[in-house]
């Protein structure tokens, strides 16, 4: 039998912005463990990406004790490990997911997952198949996680 995952509440974050640009929250909850995923599409800007991952983490702040976090989405962010991603220091692990965009010729690394330290991390990658393709101009990304007890 299939045990069910508990939607626990969910959230549209307003991010600063100079275009159309978001992220979502849900908190889920499992055999009594609770996590919570972000989705998020961060700007074009540099200046303005990294006010944009400050809002997310200060809107997870807010929200008291934390819980095991996944942030995953478009970061627009070329660099490797600067930019956006020394906003995520101490206790956040940025996944390195693959090449994602653009979807027919893969060269950038835009894609990316960002976890909190209660994960373990197993595998990461980007979805290679037709209809990802054609669904958008990246590939989605995924990632095998374990919760650490």
């Amino acid at each position: 039998m299939a045990k069910t995952v508990e939607i626990v509440d969910t959230a549209a974050l307003t991010l600063p912005a100079l275009e159309p640009r978001g992220a979502v929250r849900i908190d889920l909850r499992k055999d009594g463990k609770r996590a919570r995923v972000i989705g998020m599409h961060l700007d074009l800007s540099g200046l303005m990406r990294r006010e944009q991952a400050r809002s997310v983490l200060a809107h997870l702040d807010g929200l008291g004790k934390p819980v095991p976090t996944v942030l995953a989405g478009d970061t627009n962010e070329w660099a490797a490990r600067g930019g956006v991603f020394r906003c995520f220091a101490d206790g956040w692990t940025v996944l390195d997911c693959g090449r994602s965009f653009p979807t027919r010729r893969p060269i950038a690394r835009l894609d990316r997952m960002i976890v909190s330290d209660h994960w373990t991390v197993e595998a990461a990658g980007p979805h290679h198949s037709l209809l990802a393709s054609r669904a958008s101009d990246h590939l989605p990304v995924w990632a095998t996680l374990s919760l650490d007890k």
